[in-house]
């Protein structure tokens, strides 16, 4: 997971999943991970990215996590994998999970998802805040760029 919040707030086997509060007592994270062989360093996941979760919990009661069924690599991450490639925004899909969503639906490795639904992507954090809003069975709309060449993709959401 990318964009998580470095904290040195106590994280124990336990007790992970409380608030990280700023100074004006705001909740900005939800901590979630230390690193076991260090002492002090912790991770909290980003508030923005679990407020669609609690709005989509505090409307129905549960949250089932929409899916496409990727994985992909933000443009910071791949210039280290792929030296060779380059592109400005976006997302580089990695692989495509055979039971999820987007098998089979045009999709391809080394693909570049551009948007979802008109929105630019450039960090996997950017898909997953979209999704979370959504539902399993929604259609969405990715623009993808293949060899220089862009084109859209309808896929319905699976479930994680």
């Amino acid at each position: 997971m990318g964009d998580l919040i470095q904290t040195d707030a106590g994280i124990n086997n336990g007790n992970s999943g409380g608030p990280l509060i700023n100074e004006a007592g705001e909740v900005i994270g939800i901590n979630s991970v230390k690193i076991e062989n260090a002492e002090g360093i912790g991770f909290a996941i980003p508030i923005n990215l679990v407020k669609p979760i609690i709005e989509k919990i505090e409307k129905t009661g549960e949250f089932v996590e929409p899916s496409i069924g990727i994985y992909a690599y933000d443009k910071e991450v791949i210039q280290y994998l792929e030296e060779d490639l380059e592109f400005e925004t976006g997302i580089y899909v990695v692989s495509i999970n055979k039971n999820g969503a987007a098998y089979g639906k045009g999709l391809l490795v080394g693909d570049i998802i551009c948007k979802i639904d008109g929105i630019e992507l450039n960090k996997m954090n950017d898909l997953r805040k979209y999704i979370y809003t959504k539902n399993v069975g929604d259609e969405v709309t990715l623009e993808i760029e293949r060899r220089g060449k862009r084109f859209e993709i309808k896929i319905n959401l699976g479930k994680n």
